[in-house]
């Protein structure tokens, strides 16, 4: 038997295997670009709130770090209150 041709019968696929896969990836994502870009930001929004909110100084409240946060904060919202 020609060495080559033996080679070229064992690469083939098995009866049933697909031929169009490619690699078992899926073709499309589970949700829409805008719904991840929606969700990421959203999770980065909490993450950042919740830093800010561990570093605020104990006189500070949370809506003092939520105007921070938002970048609507006057100065008397940052200063120490007396």
């Amino acid at each position: 038997m020609d060495p080559q041709k033996a080679e070229a019968e064992a690469s083939k696929r098995p009866p049933g295997h697909g031929a169009t896969e490619v690699l078992h990836q899926r073709k499309s994502l589970p949700f829409s670009y805008t719904t991840m870009a929606v969700a990421g930001l959203v999770i980065t929004a909490a993450v950042g709130y919740t830093v800010l909110y561990s570093k605020k100084k104990p006189e500070a409240s949370a809506a003092d770090v939520a105007k921070v946060s938002v970048g609507v904060a006057k100065p008397e919202d940052t200063h120490p209150k007396k």
